[in-house]
């Protein structure tokens, strides 16, 4: 699904961390010490914490320069990819691409170098499988390197918890869930339980509750065949009805998605709990700040997530067919992608690896989070990550998230639309916007 990584985390790093970063294995081929200049062209999206690891393959790789592009969304950086993949030109040499909207990419695989031809099958043992399954295409091209993956936890404001006589230390609050059986009954019946005891809505607005229910399912929006598998979908149906259900109840705040508020939702008690993929951490911590808050505010990162394991999001590199340096531009994105990068990606923008070893790495490490009132959130995350498997996404999937079900989720929201018309009106809009 489509995401924002609107802000990075702070103070992860850790002395295992950074000793990896320091002894990190290199990438496969040396193709850019040819003794000429060479200016790579890097467009990501969000944050990725790549800045310092731009400084570090600079000077690393003398006579390299890299030129980086950011864009603000996933959805933007998608529009701007196709419409320079349709003009022919202006792509640049390393490119970004979201797990949302990877099924597009892979109907013009074709139009990116297969980086096995440029040493991607001798560094193929560094992802999960699923990671590095899903950047392959149909003919066994490896067209993007996997960057980070999105298992999820469950962040949730302990002072706010505490108020309404719920348990706020980590352990309680997973357990208060249902542990390793934590559904999404469970935890709008604890929303409704929280609402009753406070006033106080228990969410920031359901179309985050709605991506994270969708990704943890066998198939999505579309079967693994690739057929679309909206109208008549049980489970889909069955969640439609949780999450509008909640709504009626008054457990949204009403919130805007990446905005809240300028920040302020995070801080001023609007709402109490927050679905967390690994990214998401810092999207919290950088708008609890813009809002006026700190560590004080009493955020904390629990190792639980209603039913099950969860990812939301994730990313790949990958080199455009267009690019005069394909050789270098290949070099570039599979060292940003080794597992000592990895960590240190995790370490600046709370993007949790998709490589086993920095997987490990910070298994392992059980640094406390300041913010997150000294959670261990690498482990944590590594622990959400285990169960995690890749969904299929078809080509118009991210299309449906935003166009489809968060457009009509806004409206369930405000009152405009009740389940069943929601759900009549998601049906009509796919009908329209998607081939079928």
């Amino acid at each position: 699904m489509t995401f924002s990584r609107t802000t990075a985390v702070a103070g992860i790093a850790s002395a295992a961390a950074i000793g990896l970063l320091l002894t990190g294995c290199t990438s496969a081929g040396n193709a850019s010490d040819d003794g000429g200049d060479t200016e790579l062209t890097v467009t990501t999206f969000g944050t990725f914490g790549y800045d310092d690891l731009y400084a570090q393959y600079e000077s690393d790789h003398p006579g390299v320069t890299i030129k980086a592009t950011n864009i603000d969304t996933g959805g933007n950086a998608r529009t701007d990819l196709f419409t320079k993949l349709a003009a022919g030109s202006g792509v640049s040499d390393v490119v970004a691409l979201e797990e949302g909207w990877l099924g597009s990419v892979m109907e013009v695989s074709d139009q990116f170098v297969d980086l096995n031809d440029f040493g991607g099958a001798d560094i193929a043992s560094r992802w999960v499988p699923w990671k590095l399954d899903q950047g392959t295409d149909a003919d066994g091209r490896l067209i993007g390197y996997g960057t980070d993956i999105g298992p999820q936890g469950l962040c949730y404001n302990a002072p706010l918890f505490e108020a309404a006589g719920l348990p706020s230390d980590r352990a309680s609050v997973a357990e208060l869930f249902g542990g390793d059986d934590a559904t999404w009954e469970e935890y709008f019946d604890l929303g409704r339980q929280y609402q009753a005891a406070t006033g106080k809505a228990w969410f920031d607005q359901p179309s985050f509750v709605w991506n994270s229910m969708v990704n943890q399912l066998p198939e999505g929006y579309y079967t693994s065949d690739g057929e679309l598998n909206i109208e008549g979908n049980a489970d889909l149906e069955e969640r439609w009805g949780w999450l509008t259900q909640g709504v009626a109840d008054g457990l949204s705040a009403q919130q805007a998605r990446w905005d809240w508020g300028g920040g302020k939702g995070f801080v001023d008690g609007s709402f109490a709990t927050f679905v967390c993929p690994g990214w998401m951490l810092g999207v919290l911590q950088g708008n609890t700040e813009s809002g006026g808050g700190s560590a004080a505010t009493g955020w904390d990162f629990a190792d639980v997530f209603p039913g099950g394991a969860s990812n939301w999001g994730g990313a790949f590199l990958a080199v455009p067919a267009t690019s005069e340096h394909q050789a270098q531009a290949a070099e570039l994105a599979a060292w940003l992608t080794e597992p000592a990068q990895q960590v240190a990606q995790f370490e600046a923008a709370g993007t949790f690896p998709s490589t086993t070893e920095a997987q490990e790495t910070l298994a392992a490490d059980a640094t406390p989070n300041e913010f997150f009132q000294g959670a261990p959130v690498g482990a944590i995350l590594a622990e959400r990550a285990q169960g995690v498997e890749a969904q299929f996404k078809g080509p118009n999937d991210s299309v449906i998230q935003e166009n489809v079900f968060q457009a009509v989720l806004d409206r369930v929201d405000t009152g405009e639309l009740n389940a069943e018309t929601g759900w009549a009106e998601a049906l009509k809009l796919t009908d329209e916007l998607v081939d079928q």
